[in-house]
């Protein structure tokens, strides 16, 4: 079975879902970036999510938000949106926090789930990883999460080491 197919049975995507996402998107000309699990499995051994994190340049969000109207239910919260789509249980979560904006500027085509797109740079994913690690308002397994992601990408590129706060580094080794 290839990473694909794996994938969309874990999220029970069989209507290609992300793919119409994907597909709207670049269509449209719409900047963005995968961020998140995805992102840094696109740099490192990957590991099963049923989320999709993702930043859309600021300048074309409200475009964006009016081509998702009408096709995939969108829920706002204060630094993030929520997409359902329908015919998948995945999580499709689109990063409003200014921090991030510029990360799509410094993203790359990578492979993530057999398929291109743009991904995050692996040091703004690091970052974005540290900033979340140190969120006392996450919750606990959540931020768990986010130092095991923490430390896949520091195994896989060590000289980033540098860039990690140490009181995260203290949690890790």
């Amino acid at each position: 079975m290839r990473a694909v197919e794996f994938w969309r049975t874990v999220v029970a995507d069989q209507s290609g879902a992300l793919e119409r996402l994907l597909e709207l998107l670049e269509a449209n000309g719409i900047r963005f970036c995968i961020i998140g699990g995805q992102g840094i499995s696109a740099y490192v051994e990957p590991l099963v999510s049923l989320d999709l994190d993702l930043i859309i340049a600021p300048d074309q969000l409200e475009k964006a938000l009016q081509l998702f109207s009408g096709r995939f239910p969108v829920q706002r919260f204060p630094h993030t949106m929520s997409l359902s789509l329908p015919g998948s249980d995945l999580r499709v979560q689109i990063q409003t926090d200014q921090r991030y904006f510029d990360f799509v500027d410094r993203s790359q085509r990578r492979e993530v789930l057999e398929m291109e797109m743009p991904v995050a740079d692996i040091r703004d994913l690091l970052r974005s990883k540290c900033w979340a690690a140190m969120d006392k308002e996450r919750c606990s397994s959540k931020r768990q999460k986010d130092l095991a992601d923490i430390g896949r990408i520091l195994e896989a590129y060590p000289d980033l080491r540098s860039s990690v706060p140490e009181e995260i580094l203290s949690r890790l080794f």
